[in-house]
């Protein structure tokens, strides 16, 4: 550990035991100390944390909890506090099951059948995709590019507006519309950043075999084990090669800023919308004293085209509104 590294590491010790103290006449106590000390373990880039940023919304956090009400006011304001903060994916909430438990869950998960909705507007298909998450949205898409191809679209839009995240519904939606590997980008941990202080290079990039797998249990300790995790999309079947709109807007996040970027690097696939919303990172649950789940960032993501779309968002090619962005779509579509 470098001078710098022991530096700024010591300073945060001092400041999680402060704030410990400046909230240990709180029924949050014990939860405060425990999530600063999880944060400061598994976060992706542990630096991040000795950032004014960071120790200023400690200290509002520490403020908040002093002043909260129930845990259901103390849940809200913590959230509210961190939809701001200095990097996205962290919140808490009850916890309805162990973290453990909730991962097995995620992986065989549905959404309740509304994931996504294939529609037609004559002969153009408008695919609108509401999470990345759920094996039956995983599904709706692959059904959707069947029906897609066979009634041979003129046009294809994918709406992204509402979809602020998920996993791997990802897959189908971007491999259906590419017919060679198509190398998206990596996720970095806290190993990479303990060793590095520039994200990686392509030729970094290929000394990894690329990620594969549906299990987001996996790819959790996937993510956290390795200092890269490549994320590459294989061609599937059956191909969509016509022209394709991609609608964003500025609640277009996650894996859904994810997806928008890869396709971006297809010569077929035209971007209209809003700039996404810059929320680009892998979370992970823990356990929190108290009955609390802790989402805390294990993962960067860098973009092989992009860069870090964190704090960033990834740029349409038509600007349009949130609400404009179909119609734009479809005269685009219309000229062929």
């Amino acid at each position: 550990m470098n001078q710098y590294k022991r530096f700024w590491w010591l300073q945060l010790i001092c400041l999680c035991f402060s704030l410990a103290a400046f909230a240990e006449d709180t029924p949050f106590a014990k939860s405060l100390e425990e999530i600063d000390a999880t944060m400061a373990k598994f976060h992706y880039n542990p630096e991040q944390l000795a950032s004014e940023e960071y120790k200023m919304i400690q200290m509002n956090v520490a403020e908040m909890a002093q002043k909260a009400e129930s845990r259901a006011d103390f849940i809200s304001s913590f959230n509210q506090l961190w939809h701001s903060g200095p990097f996205s994916h962290v919140r808490i909430d009850e916890m309805h099951q162990p973290a453990s438990a909730l991962a097995d869950y995620l992986d065989n998960m549905q959404v309740g059948g509304k994931g996504a909705l294939l529609t037609w507007h004559e002969n153009t298909a408008v695919l609108t995709v509401n999470t990345m998450m759920g094996t039956d949205t995983i599904a709706q898409i692959e059904a959707a590019y069947k029906a897609i191809t066979a009634n041979n679209a003129d046009a294809l839009i994918i709406d992204l507006r509402a979809n602020t995240g998920g996993a791997f519904a990802v897959k189908p939606l971007v491999g259906h519309l590419t017919n060679s590997p198509l190398d998206a980008g990596v996720f970095v941990s806290q190993k990479w950043h303990a060793t590095h202080d520039t994200p990686p290079t392509k030729a970094q990039l290929q000394t990894v075999s690329p990620w594969s797998g549906w299990s987001i249990k996996a790819f959790w300790r996937d993510a956290q084990d390795n200092m890269m995790t490549r994320v590459q999309f294989e061609p599937l079947l059956p191909h969509y090669a016509g022209p394709v709109y991609v609608l964003t807007s500025k609640q277009t996040a996650s894996a859904a800023e994810l997806a928008v970027d890869a396709l971006k690097q297809l010569p077929h696939v035209t971007v209209v919308g809003e700039k996404t919303a810059g929320e680009m990172l892998s979370q992970k649950m823990y356990d929190i004293t108290g009955g609390f789940q802790l989402y805390v960032p294990i993962a960067d993501y860098y973009s092989v085209q992009s860069g870090r779309i964190e704090g960033v968002g990834v740029r349409p090619h038509k600007k349009s509104t949130e609400q404009d962005a179909m119609s734009t779509a479809m005269a685009l579509a219309a000229r062929g």
